[in-house]
């Protein structure tokens, strides 16, 4: 495991919040991680977090799922769900001209890529519904066991 990952697991570990709480936190960042509106993550994560007054360090962590690094794969799994769901063929999505250039290029992709904004857009939420509701579960459960394990954390508590 990374040293950057290993810190974001020790942050969540060790939040001062509750287990829902925290758990609460993460996974609204992991659904807006999906969210498909580009270039908005850390501000609508930070703008939640202020306005419900949840932790801003698991909701960024939350969101940051979605970086450089993972933004194709997660919105092509999601626009790819979003074909199933809606029954549109996908045959569309390797048919971009990556030998055009400029302006020329953009109107093309454009034009390939119209069909797929409404398997992007419900895609992408759905997913990010399913994999919000993972992270906070998972999340939940691994605090609530590490609360209840530890000798100075006394018993898990239930909180909602």
């Amino acid at each position: 495991m990374s040293s950057r990952l290993k810190r974001a697991v020790d942050v969540l570990l060790r939040a001062q919040d509750t287990p829902h709480r925290t758990a609460l936190a993460f996974g609204i960042g992991v659904f807006i991680a999906f969210f498909p509106l580009l270039g908005i993550h850390t501000a609508l994560a930070l703008g939640v977090a202020f306005a419900f007054r949840l932790g801003r360090v698991p909701m960024l962590l939350g969101a940051f799922i979605n970086n450089p690094w993972t933004l194709a794969p997660l919105y092509l799994a999601g626009t790819l769900l979003g074909c199933v769901l809606m029954g549109v063929p996908t045959a569309g999505l390797s048919a971009i001209d990556w030998s055009l250039h400029g302006s020329a290029f953009y109107r093309a992709l454009f034009a390939s890529l119209k069909p797929y904004l409404w398997p992007f857009l419900i895609g992408n939420t759905v997913l990010g519904i399913v994999a919000g509701l993972a992270g906070y579960l998972g999340l939940r459960y691994v605090l609530e066991r590490r609360r209840a394990s530890s000798p100075l954390g006394g018993p898990a508590r239930r909180d909602l």
